[in-house]
């Protein structure tokens, strides 16, 4: 799973319980560029952020079963990896203001490649 050099944009960490849809997810993010890595719920999240140093984004869903949620994820991440940056979705649930943390944006399921890959962009600094 190595980066090449100036080929990927960032490493994604996508966090979806629902192994379809994080296929999915998967496709569409290495599609925009970028290099992911997957897991079915905040716990093992949190044990690949703690292995791993390159991860920029982390793309989660909300409605999670497990230890903690994703709301509860992204602000265990905001407290702890202060520079990753947060994309929070969910078909259930739309969190209001403070409910999401700092520079976390939202995206509304069912969402479209395009919506995720644009969301995603904004991430992205000059290259």
């Amino acid at each position: 799973m190595g980066t090449s050099p100036g080929g990927s944009k960032g490493v994604v960490l996508i966090v979806e319980d629902e192994p379809l849809v994080r296929m999915l997810a998967a496709d569409v993010i290495q599609e925009a560029g970028y290099e992911t890595v997957e897991a079915a719920n905040a716990d093992i999240a949190i044990a690949i952020l703690e292995a791993r140093r390159d991860i920029r984004i982390v793309f989660t869903d909300i409605d999670m079963p497990g230890s903690m949620d994703g709301l509860k994820l992204a602000r265990a991440i905001r407290d702890r990896w202060p520079p990753i940056e947060l994309v929070l979705t969910s078909g259930m649930l739309k969190p209001q203001g403070d409910d999401i943390p700092q520079r976390g944006i939202f995206v509304p399921k069912p969402y479209a490649p395009e919506m995720l890959t644009e969301v995603l962009s904004q991430f992205s600094g000059p290259a």
